[in-house]
């Protein structure tokens, strides 16, 4: 009887009535495994943000935030820019790109330096990237950073190098 009383209560609430269905994993089928090549933007924040409650509960996530600096010309036109993020006391570098004209003038050195510059302001104590054989792992040597892991034939060929740097004020 008070059973009753409670769904009565509760579909006044909700404007609706209610089913009540009992999940009973022991009935459950096995759930199937789809690749799905053009996901719904829902099912990946699903995915995305059980992930994120997860790790939260580990090392939250306060403070994560993304980073552009950007090198502009003149009239405002990108010449170059890094975008990555800080967070959980780390710069991630996602990507740095110097228009080629620009290039061998020390813009991406200072793009750098100012990202690390405004990461420690942000409390962080590293940096890491990852770049290819064919891109600028020798140019991140000389900003200091150190390479911690190399991915061979990714791609074909090519080799992906995983670095990082301590970041000192």
């Amino acid at each position: 009887m008070g059973g009753d009383i409670a769904f009565r209560a509760l579909e006044r609430h909700v404007g609706a009535p209610v089913i009540l269905r009992w999940w009973n994993p022991t009935r459950m089928k096995e759930p199937q495994i789809l690749i799905e090549l053009s996901p719904a933007p829902a099912d990946e924040r699903t995915v995305l943000e059980g992930l994120q409650r997860h790790n939260d509960e580990y090392v939250p996530a306060h403070g994560d935030a993304p980073l552009a600096v950007f090198a502009r010309g003149e009239s405002g036109e990108v010449l170059g820019g890094l975008l990555g993020k800080t967070g959980r006391g780390w710069l991630q570098v996602s990507i740095l790109w110097v228009n080629p004209a620009m290039r061998g003038r020390g813009l991406g050195t200072r793009l750098m330096a100012a990202a690390e510059e405004y990461a420690i302001e942000c409390g962080c104590h590293s940096a890491y990237l990852n770049t290819f054989d064919f891109q600028a792992w020798p140019f991140y040597e000389r900003c200091g950073y150190e390479v911690f892991g190399v991915l061979d034939n990714y791609p074909d060929e090519h080799e992906r190098y995983f670095m990082r740097k301590v970041l000192k004020r």
